[in-house]
């Protein structure tokens, strides 16, 4: 059973969830993204309240956009699901919120990824990236706070 027997650990998915949120909690990674179980009483962890802070120079420039992300069972093996809350005009986005998971380069590699590189702060910080291309400069988006039904 020592390192080199070839054997293949698999982390439990609840530790998995459990490093990201106490992460989260104690404020260590990119500070203009934030995650937090959306129920504290959630023992599965598998719903997610985040937000963004619009990056400079983008079209949500200072405004902080609300999303949720939905891990399921086969987390982080699967990609989570991703819904922002507060409305934005961005190709990825679809008109209920939901982020089209072949839109978005990390969720459309999740399964190439290195397993240190499927994590929900990744996901907020690739959507913080796209958020800030210059091709979407000129977007024009909806009011801030404007929210999807």
């Amino acid at each position: 059973m020592g390192s080199n027997s070839g054997e293949v650990v698999v982390v439990p998915r609840n530790f998995v969830l459990l490093e990201e949120l106490e992460k989260a909690e104690k404020g260590v990674g990119d500070m203009s993204v934030s995650l937090g179980l959306s129920r504290s009483d959630d023992i599965s962890m598998s719903d997610w309240q985040c937000t963004i802070l619009g990056p400079l120079s983008s079209p949500i420039d200072g405004r902080i956009v609300s999303l949720e992300i939905h891990c399921s069972d086969r987390y982080p093996f699967e990609a989570p699901k991703v819904r922002m809350q507060n409305k934005v005009n961005y190709p990825f986005v679809d008109a209920k919120g939901a982020v089209d998971p072949n839109k978005l380069s990390i969720l459309k590699q999740w399964d190439r990824l290195h397993k240190d590189q499927r994590r929900l702060e990744a996901v907020l910080v690739d959507l913080k990236k796209e958020f800030a291309k210059p091709e979407y400069k000129k977007n024009v988006q909806p009011p801030d706070g404007a929210t999807y039904n």
